[in-house]
């Protein structure tokens, strides 16, 4: 069994927990995912598993993607593809269906989406610089400032904070506490916020980092 599952992020809410202390929680539709493919270190070098989550309408499907989507037995292609590397050769088959029973609660699970996109920014905003006086007069409010010296160097420093393309980024979040599983509706509930907006794709895995440890008998 592979411990990550393809999903959308639903939105934010909060609940109740054992302890009846209330929890800011982010929903996840995580699965069911198919197995479209598994890699072997026989056949491709290494060991993996290829995964797809929700479907295309077949107008929007290239003939190769319904070509490989068909040997794997599904009807349509999968709008979403996701590979995870193994350590060891899967027990799981092509056309399998991993749900998000993979998860319990209490585990701690690390979600991969793409951060909100924000277009072209300035320094204020994308790097949080203060900026010039906000009085009348001073001419100098949101610019960036200074970016160098005269003769030496006689050029910008790399990595400079300067304008421009601001979110849009793939990010990681670890160690999210999963609150609570929805099998039935393929919902997981986790602590905390996650990359993207509402609607968008994300990876559930489990922490790499993060899990408590085995208590000695």
């Amino acid at each position: 069994m592979i411990s990550s599952l393809l999903g959308k992020k639903i939105g934010m809410t909060q609940v109740y927990d054992a302890q009846n202390v209330l929890v800011p929680v982010t929903v996840v539709e995580a699965g069911p995912c198919s197995v479209v493919q598994v890699k072997t270190v026989e056949t491709d070098g290494y060991n993996a598993v290829q995964i797809g989550f929700s479907t295309k309408k077949a107008k929007n499907t290239s003939k190769a993607e319904l070509a490989h989507a068909k040997k794997a037995g599904l009807d349509n292609a999968p709008r979403v593809l996701g590979e995870v590397r193994l350590t060891a050769a899967s027990t799981l088959k092509v056309g399998d269906v991993v749900t998000v029973a993979t998860f319990a609660e209490g585990q701690f699970v690390d979600v991969i989406g793409v951060s909100k996109g924000k277009g072209f920014q300035g320094v204020v905003k994308r790097f949080r610089v203060a900026g010039g006086p906000a009085t009348h007069g001073s001419m100098f409010h949101r610019r960036i400032g200074s970016i160098g010296m005269r003769q030496t160097p006689g050029r910008t420093w790399k990595n400079q904070s300067m304008p421009g393309h601001m979110g849009s980024d793939a990010r990681t979040v670890q160690n999210l506490r999963v609150v609570k599983v929805i099998a039935d509706k393929n919902l997981i509930l986790v602590k905390g916020a996650i990359p993207g907006a509402n609607g968008d794709d994300v990876l559930v895995r489990s922490a790499i980092k993060g899990q408590p440890k085995a208590v000695k008998a």
